[in-house]
Parts: C-alpha cells; sequence; structure tokens
C-alpha cells in the first residue's frame, strides 16, 4: 500500500475542510484533503434556485433517523452536502452568524476563547460584504456576502404582512440586534453560489502544496501510541491508500460523519466500541452524543394568482431563466428562494427563539410532497432546542451509515415553541398584504382559531429539519466533551475536529456562517501551535 506524507490531513472538503485547508496552504503547509462526493462542478450548484435539484443526488447524503417517538414515530430525513464545498454548496446561502449571546453561552460553559468577543473579529476576518462594513463587518476576506438580485413578489408580501402584525423591520440580521423581519445577506457573488470551494479552496486549488482527492471514503484515523498519525482511505475503484500526517489529522466530516469516524478509529463511547468490535484507542462518552438541530414547522398559503415558483423550472419558461442566467447572471436563477425571513421573541425571554424562513412556493418534504398549487411557505423554526438525540457507528465498517437518533421533540418546550411560531406564521398569513395575494390557508387548516392540542398534533407530524445539524464532538473541559477549546480531541495527540460538530449548543440561526468561523478559529489555533 503506497502512503503519502503531508503536513496535516483534512478529512472532508466543506464549509469547513476548504477554510482550513485554504488557511493552511496559505501558511507554507502541504495538505491532504479528502472528500468523499464528487467536485462542485454543477450548474445547479452554481444556480443559487436551483440547490432543491441537487439533493438526492451522488452531490447529497440523506441521513435517515431512526423512527422518532416524539414525532408520532416517523423516520426523518437531514440531507447534507457531498461535494467540495459540502454543505455550502447545497445550501440555501443565508449568512447568518447567530446571537452574541450564544458564544457568551460557550465560554461560559469553558470554551475558553470563544466568546462573542473574541469570535466577532473571526466573523470579520471572513467576510467580504458588499454593503456593509465598519465595527460588526469585515470587507476584505475571502467569503463573499451579497444581497440577492431577484426579490419575489411574495418575499415582500410577508415582510409588510409581518410588519402589520406588529413586528419591527431589521436591515442587518447580523449588526447590532438580531430582532425583526427583512431580506436575508447571502453568500452569493454577482448572482453565482458563493461557497467555501468556489471561494477558499478556488483561490488554492492550483498552488502543488495542495492535494485534492475526490470520491475518497476515509475509513479510519490512524492511532499509534495515544497520537494520530495519518488515515487510510478507499477511492471509489475499491483501492485503498493510506496517508501519513507530519503534523495534524483534521475531521472536517460534519456533525453526523465525525462522530463516526472516530468511533471506528477507536475513539468514543467503551461499550460502543467493543459492541462494534473496535480496539478501543481513548475511551471518550461524549462522542455522537449531545446531537442538535433546528426543526421548523410550515404554515402555507394558497395564492389568488399563478405567481409562486410554481412551474418556473419547466418548458420554455425554465429555459428562459437559464438564458437568462447564463447570459448576464441576473432573473429568478439568481435568487436563493429563501428571500426573506426573520427572529422573534415569542416567549417574552427577551431574545427571539423562533426565526422564519419564508418561501414563494409550496414546500413539503421527503416524504410529502405539495398539492400543485401556487402558494407560500412560512416556516417557523425554534432557535435553541432543548432535544438532544445521538449518532453511533453500528459496526466497524465506516462505509456503514450511523444509527441516528435525532431525539426531535422529546422535550416538550421545543413542541410548545414551534406551536407559538406557527400560531405567529398563520396571524401573518392573515395579514392585508398577504390577504391580498394568499386566497387561504392550506396547511394546518382554514380554522383561524385551530385549538393548541390540534396544533401541537400538526407540529409532531410534520415538523422537518433546517438541515443544521450540530454538537456530536462537543467542546468543552469537562467528561463528556469530545475536544477542547483548541478542537483537539481529549487524549489522542496531533488529531482535531473542526466542524459543526463541535458547537456545544446550537447557534440561532443559519449554521453556515459559524462553521466557517469555527474553521478560521480552528486554522488559527493549528497555526499558532
Amino acid at each position: 500500500m503506497d502512503k503519502q506524507i503531508v503536513d496535516y490531513i483534512v478529512v472532508g472538503a466543506g464549509s469547513a475542510g476548504c477554510v482550513i485547508a485554504h488557511r493552511l496552504i496559505k501558511a507554507g503547509h502541504s495538505v491532504l484533503l479528502l472528500e468523499a462526493g464528487p467536485t462542485d462542478a454543477s450548474k445547479f450548484v452554481k444556480m443559487p434556485a436551483t440547490f432543491v435539484r441537487v439533493i438526492g443526488t451522488e452531490r447529497s447524503w440523506v441521513y435517515e433517523t431512526t423512527p422518532q417517538q416524539h414525532a408520532n414515530g416517523r423516520k426523518m430525513y437531514v440531507p447534507q452536502g457531498r461535494m467540495n464545498g459540502g454543505g455550502s454548496s447545497l445550501n440555501a446561502m443565508v449568512y447568518i452568524r447567530g446571537a452574541a449571546a450564544d458564544y457568551d453561552a460557550w465560554a461560559e460553559a469553558g470554551c475558553t476563547g470563544w466568546s462573542w468577543k473574541d469570535v466577532l473579529p473571526v466573523f470579520k476576518r471572513a467576510e467580504s460584504n458588499m454593503r456593509f462594513s465598519g465595527e460588526m463587518h469585515g470587507t476584505e476576506g475571502p467569503l463573499r456576502v451579497s444581497d440577492t438580485k431577484f426579490r419575489h413578489p411574495l418575499s415582500l408580501a410577508f415582510l409588510k404582512a409581518a410588519q402589520e402584525a406588529g413586528l419591527p423591520y431589521n436591515d442587518d440580521f447580523n449588526g447590532g440586534r438580531q430582532d425583526g423581519v427583512g431580506f436575508y445577506q447571502t453568500t452569493t457573488i454577482d448572482g453565482t453560489r458563493g461557497s467555501t470551494a468556489a471561494t477558499y479552496l478556488a483561490a488554492v486549488l492550483g498552488d502543488p502544496k495542495l492535494t485534492l482527492v475526490n470520491g475518497a471514503h476515509v475509513l479510519r484515523v490512524t492511532i499509534e501510541g495515544g497520537q494520530a498519525t495519518g488515515v487510510e482511505y478507499r477511492l471509489s475503484d475499491g483501492t485503498t491508500k493510506r496517508a501519513m500526517a507530519n503534523r495534524e489529522v483534521v475531521l472536517s466530516a460534519g456533525a453526523l460523519a465525525s462522530p463516526k469516524l472516530l468511533q471506528v478509529s477507536g475513539v468514543g463511547p467503551g461499550e460502543l466500541l467493543q459492541r462494534i468490535g473496535v480496539p478501543v484507542q481513548r475511551e471518550l462518552a461524549g462522542v455522537g452524543e449531545n446531537f442538535q438541530d433546528h426543526l421548523e414547522i410550515i404554515a402555507h398559503g394558497r395564492c389568488r394568482e399563478p405567481i409562486s415558483l410554481l412551474g418556473q423550472d419547466k418548458g420554455l419558461t425554465a429555459l428562459k431563466h437559464g438564458l437568462q442566467w447564463e447570459l448576464f447572471k441576473t432573473g429568478l436563477l439568481t435568487s436563493n428562494v429563501v428571500e426573506s425571513g426573520g427572529f422573534v421573541d415569542t416567549s417574552g425571554s427577551g431574545r427571539p427563539d423562533i426565526q422564519f424562513h419564508v418561501l414563494p412556493v409550496l414546500v413539503g418534504d421527503v416524504d410529502r410532497p405539495m398539492p400543485e398549487v401556487h402558494g407560500i411557505s412560512i416556516d417557523p423554526c425554534f432557535l435553541r432546542p432543548k432535544s438532544r438525540g445521538r449518532v453511533r457507528a453500528k459496526s466497524a465498517d465506516a462505509m456503514e451509515q450511523a444509527e441516528f437518533d435525532g431525539g426531535f421533540l422529546s422535550a416538550q418546550e421545543d413542541v410548545d415553541t414551534l406551536v407559538r411560531g406557527l400560531k405567529l406564521a398563520r396571524r401573518i398569513l392573515r395579514m392585508p398584504s398577504l390577504n391580498k395575494v394568499i386566497a387561504e390557508e392550506l396547511y394546518p387548516g382554514t380554522n383561524e382559531h385551530m385549538p393548541d392540542a390540534e396544533l401541537e398534533q400538526f407540529v409532531r407530524q410534520y415538523a422537518k429539519t433546517v438541515y443544521h445539524p450540530v454538537g456530536t464532538c462537543r467542546m468543552g473541559s469537562d467528561a463528556l466533551a469530545v475536544v477542547d477549546p483548541q478542537l483537539r480531541v481529549h487524549g489522542i495527540g496531533r488529531l482535531r475536529v473542526c466542524d459543526a460538530s463541535v458547537m456545544p449548543t446550537i447557534c440561532s440561526g443559519n449554521t453556515n456562517a459559524p462553521t466557517i468561523m469555527i474553521a478560521e478559529r480552528g486554522a488559527e489555533l493549528m497555526l499558532a501551535r
């Protein structure tokens, strides 16, 4: 078996992996970047509005949970990116950092160096904002943040209706305050997707110090004498290769794959490792625990006129949009679809507990197709879930998907928050500006005064992921923490985890910008060692 030797091995070329590789290469180190999926060279990836076309293809993983006891026994599905750029090549491109209080809570929980004052400069260093500058924004970073070029009339109608319902307008959710409604800024560049592959990775692709291997499934981290020495990986033709790292191995495979990789490499709960027949390198009970995700519930309204996105991807209409995008990078295909939304405090706690994502089309789920009618989807999601799940390897084979129990809706508080969000969404749907264009509420139904018990039942039957899995390799210094505040795996030398799995608690908002920040900070810590 031939061996490659590099300074750093980075497992996963997703939102985090591309950032880490970029920073290490720029600092003069050799990097082997391993990605299980293909490149991001697909029209449907580059066109912002067509990301839903990619879910379910070879460029995505669709993780399936065990039957969820508190969600009426349903299996739930969590799609993730499987290509260069990872989630940033598959997501709706919404740029949200979360709230300052999120990071201060991390620091209070023992994650020294991760308070808001510590991470704000890192967010700014990463960012190149087209419109904002000053103490809250960066203008020189690799990550391009811009306003969408296209705004759908239904997105605008939602914003007016929400203001009619008493919510303030907010022009910058990443400024001093988060609450209010407005248009989201996006990780787009002149009408195209600005993933970490299109920005960070593209800037170093031609560098001889970078070896990027696509179609590389990492089988295990090799550990000798309590230190990570490299990895074994399998190529799509079935050949197995070994690579050695002179400095460190970095896992950036995401919250559903990084913990499984640690487990099959012998790092995890002792009884699990014994059961799947993996020799214990380091017993760490927290590996795969503490899973968290944002769930949303959708209020659907039927349009009076055929003005939604339905049918815009068919026939001559689709051809016209495609030509406009190809020639001018303008028009409908430059939209991130989730153009508007906002943050609301529905519990009176003093900080938002609900985020709205609004789509100018009816949206279902993997197992729930929508009727072919024009409509709007108003999606409230909870921001700080109390429910916790876990990810556990089923066998010593890294190619087998892990057993994934989301623990979704196991905390009643999460259900109550979604019911409050749903009530507000239904109220907004009936405000004058939406009433002009929306004929009726399709789901949950036309009864304006539906009892809470019925709304709760609707939540348990139809709540779905917002695709923000985090937390399974939690950062901290207690017995259940997996990595320390430098992102080093407890008890194993030269091994770090650097992706959304290290979040102790989920951020109050979309998780892509925080994941990029974690990668920036991780690279900084590696280079300072």
